[in-house]
């Protein structure tokens, strides 16, 4: 008995702290909600139009079979996971749009990657904030590269070369992310990282990991994320030089 009440105590600042984040996260929601309406003109219209289709669809098969009035709940119900769906698919779009072409905007998609994927951002670089990230995964090793092309082309082959020491049979693919001919867009490179074949093991991952490890990296200090525009280049150039 004694020991009951602090455990209540407990539970209740448990469930305190789970309906505060819920809260924090239906803010954040909305707030990303709010900004891309402002930008996005064409938002409410696309979440109506999703809606709407569901709902009508579910209701056309009922009417069929005359149980519309048993899909309509259903079909509600998928017409706001449809909404939700078209909502986190056009913010996605615009996040990836204003990064796009932003040092620092590749590592950053990386780090975003869902699944088994071992990401080492700025293994190689430049003080320009050309950058080579690597990426251990299913399909074996990926070195991706962002910045100018001319200075890019290098610094990949350069590294691409180093890697190869260690790699073994591991296959190593490389990508260069911009808009140019042979390039992958920033919006499509996690797509294009998940089409690779899959050619190693989650154990040989798991090797592979440590024996690249002890390659170490020839990269200067990368920003953390895209980097924001209109940030000067100088600056951080020079804060680059000082690490």
């Amino acid at each position: 008995m004694a020991g009951g009440k602090p455990d209540a105590e407990a539970k209740k600042a448990a469930r305190r702290e789970k309906r505060a984040a819920s809260k924090a996260r239906r803010q954040q929601i909305w707030q990303a909600f709010q900004m891309q309406r402002k930008e996005d003109k064409a938002l409410i219209p696309w979440m109506l139009g999703a809606f709407l289709l569901a709902v009508g669809l579910a209701v056309g098969i009922g009417a069929i079979f005359g149980i519309w009035l048993i899909l309509l709940p259903i079909g509600i119900a998928l017409g706001i996971l449809a909404a939700i769906s078209v909502f986190g698919r056009r913010v996605q779009r615009n996040v990836y749009t204003k990064a796009d072409g932003q040092p620092g905007a590749a590592g950053w998609a990386l780090d975003n990657l869902r699944g088994q994927w071992r990401v080492t951002p700025g293994v190689a670089g430049t003080t320009h904030l050309d950058a080579v990230h690597r990426v251990i995964g299913r399909p074996g090793i990926i070195l991706v590269a962002e910045g100018a092309p001319h200075r890019v082309k290098s610094l990949l082959a350069q590294e691409k070369k180093r890697t190869a020491r260690v790699a073994g049979t591991t296959p190593i693919y490389d990508v260069v992310v911009g808009n140019e001919e042979g390039q992958v867009p920033l919006k499509q490179l996690q797509r294009h990282l998940m089409k690779l074949p899959r050619n190693i093991s989650p154990a040989q991952m798991e090797s592979m990991e440590a024996r690249l490890a002890a390659l170490g990296s020839r990269a200067a200090a990368l920003p953390k994320g895209p980097m924001p525009a209109g940030a000067k280049m100088r600056s951080v150039q020079r804060t680059v030089r000082r690490r």
